[in-house]
């Protein structure tokens, strides 16, 4: 009898733990006894950290969660609010469906079962999935005139060459040359349109290595110019991936921050910041991973203005007159390659990509209708 009763409480661990809206449990004093790891996501605050909190504490006193928690434990009623605009710790905001249920125990007293489930992470997903698929159909379509231009190419190539030779006048070789010349640039630019020739060669390495690897070569290029600021969680296990790139992915975005800050940088000294951090049931493209390591390229230049954030992940889009505009195309279509996505955020004196990278390949669980709703 006690074994069923352990295998039924470690089922119900794990049914908890792999919910993706957030579930906590307070007891009748309104502190916390147990959160799943999708609160802890939510919260951004690790459980052993806010077990035993009074929610008074765990949340500000304008927060309407706070006033909803107090009412569910006052009315003894179950209850669900749709839409709640909520106040979180660091006062950030999401909106959430909040539901709150009184449980009678059987000591007399009353523990509040709270669900959030939080509906900017349905609209995110939305809108990741439209964004990847029109990239998709661009990538497709740039691929396929990327490869009608090269046979013409080979052709204009193979015929300056045949007149250079027929040429009586060495002085005239100058004009074959730049037609030579010119054919080779724009082999080389519709190469790096069709992008990433090989699959990535994956092997678990050190996500650290490579961004200061990445540190390194742009503090070699621009001296004292710029600061950059690293900080790391330690804990983040390696990631499967192919070491090459995944350089090249993260020197693309912080080669951009260089060229932002190096245009206009609102603050007096240019400073880019690598961070990571793991982040728990983290939704990828419909699949949902246990765990993924986020890093985050943060710079305080002059921001991307508003008009070009949907389009920043196109080729051959740029705001720089001097720019090629596939630096970004490329490090997203590397990222995909890897089950990962980049994300993008900016304003004014600050601008951030997030790179997201499963570390639990092999063992995700792909979204279904309930999932969603």
């Amino acid at each position: 009898m006690q074994k069923n009763t352990a295998l039924h409480t470690a089922l119900h661990q794990r049914i908890l733990d792999n919910l993706t809206h957030a579930v906590l449990m307070f007891n009748g004093d309104l502190c916390l006894e147990y959160i799943n790891p999708a609160g802890e996501m939510l919260f951004t605050v690790s459980a052993k950290r806010l077990i035993g909190l009074n929610a008074s504490i765990l949340l500000p006193a304008d927060s309407h969660l706070l006033g909803a928690i107090e009412k569910g434990l006052a009315s003894g009623h179950p209850f669900t609010e749709h839409e709640v605009h909520i106040t979180l710790p660091g006062h950030r905001e999401a909106t959430v469906d909040c539901t709150i249920t009184p449980l009678a125990l059987a000591s007399g007293d009353t523990s509040l079962l709270v669900e959030l489930q939080q509906l900017d992470r349905q609209l995110r997903i939305s809108r990741e999935g439209q964004q990847q698929a029109q990239q998709e159909t661009m990538r497709l379509l740039v691929r396929g005139l990327a490869h009608e231009i090269k046979n013409p190419l080979g052709g204009l190539r193979g015929a300056a060459q045949l007149l250079e030779r027929e040429l009586p006048n060495p002085e005239l070789k100058e004009y074959t040359n730049i037609i030579i010349g010119e054919a080779d640039r724009l082999r080389n630019l519709v190469n790096r349109l069709l992008g990433p020739s090989t699959p990535p060669q994956k092997e678990p390495i050190n996500i650290h290595q490579v961004l200061e690897h990445v540190r390194q070569l742009i503090n070699a290029e621009n001296g004292d110019d710029i600061t950059i600021v690293s900080d790391y969680d330690p804990s983040i296990p390696e990631v499967l991936g192919d070491r090459d790139q995944l350089i090249q992915a993260i020197l693309n975005i912080v080669g951009n921050a260089v060229q932002a800050i190096g245009v206009k940088t609102v603050n007096p000294k240019g400073e880019i910041m690598l961070r990571t951090r793991a982040r728990r049931q983290f939704t990828i493209a419909q699949t949902c991973h246990r765990l993924v390591c986020q890093v985050e390229i943060i710079d305080n230049g002059p921001g991307i203005p508003e008009d070009m954030m949907e389009k920043i992940f196109y080729p051959m889009v740029t705001s720089r007159a001097d720019g090629t505009g596939l630096g970004l195309s490329i490090a997203q279509s590397l990222i995909n390659q890897h089950g990962g996505l980049i994300q993008c955020e900016s304003h004014p004196g600050l601008t951030r990509f997030n790179l997201l990278l499963p570390l639990d390949q092999g063992k995700k669980k792909t979204l279904t209708t309930n999932d969603r709703q």
